[in-house]
């Protein structure tokens, strides 16, 4: 992990990664990109971890790509590596087996935004921004419509990617694009708070639910039952849930294993 573009903080089940680039808004160099990747990597193998939460360091989350980059760079290669890159950092975000939460202040733009509706939960200030404004430039957010369409109704996607136009943090969470609003001086206390919650259930069982959400979203309804069916029945054979239900009957505290 480069040291100085991505800084990770591990406590209590938590790992806080923090993207390090406070003087370009946090803008996604290839570098910052590969950098992640390979800390999710770390992560996924690392039983420990049972949430993460991403943030930005300095004035605000994070400014989409780092267009200065793209533009010296200038070649059709480039341009490729950089939105495959993204694209394989976002599906990162997704299927890594535990979940991740984006802590968000300041501005969230473009491939920021993005990050942001890949995270499975989102906290932001109350006087946040967001938006896809490619359009303004002549570079429709394509790849930040993946993530975006999967996470917003499809017309208010389309609103924020024809427009282009910042929403605030309350219009965010009408949409869904994230999940709470709160006090700047609330957010850290905010996302501990989720964090911590997560943190205390059983990693096994978190993983197994998190792959089933995104699998059965894109199957058909039949198909979507007989598969998290299957999933209840191996995730009933778990030790943990053995455990849980042992626990609950008993009426203490259950004893994770994670597995």
């Amino acid at each position: 992990m480069n040291e100085h573009i991505l800084l990770r903080e591990d406590r209590d089940g938590i790992c806080f990664l923090s993207l390090n680039r406070p003087d370009a808004y946090n803008a996604l160099s290839l570098e910052l990109m590969e950098a992640l990747i390979q800390e999710l990597d770390l992560i996924a193998e690392n039983s420990s971890v049972r949430v993460v939460v991403i943030r930005g360091s300095g004035k605000g989350f994070c400014a989409g790509h780092d267009l200065k980059q793209m533009l010296g760079e200038g070649t059709e290669a480039y341009y490729q590596q950089t939105f495959d890159t993204c694209g394989r950092m976002m599906q990162r975000v997704v299927s890594l087996p535990v979940p991740v939460i984006a802590q968000v202040h300041g501005v969230a733009t473009a491939a920021g935004c993005q990050l942001v509706a890949s995270c499975d939960l989102a906290v932001s200030t109350d006087s946040s921004r967001f938006a896809t404004p490619g359009v303004n430039i002549g570079l429709f957010c394509s790849t930040p419509m993946v993530a975006l369409t999967r996470t917003v109704a499809p017309k208010h996607a389309m609103e924020m990617l024809l427009l282009g136009d910042l929403i605030d943090a309350e219009r965010a969470e009408q949409m869904g694009l994230i999940n709470w609003a709160v006090p700047a001086h609330k957010l850290e206390e905010t996302v501990l708070s989720v964090a911590g919650k997560i943190a205390s259930k059983s990693r096994k069982a978190l993983s197994m639910g998190k792959q089933a959400f995104h699998n059965q979203r894109e199957l058909a309804l039949s198909d979507a039952y007989a598969s998290c069916a299957q999933v209840m029945t191996d995730n009933m054979l778990t030790h943990d849930a053995q455990e849980g239900i042992d626990a609950f009957i008993h009426k203490r505290k259950p004893e994770w294993q994670h597995r």
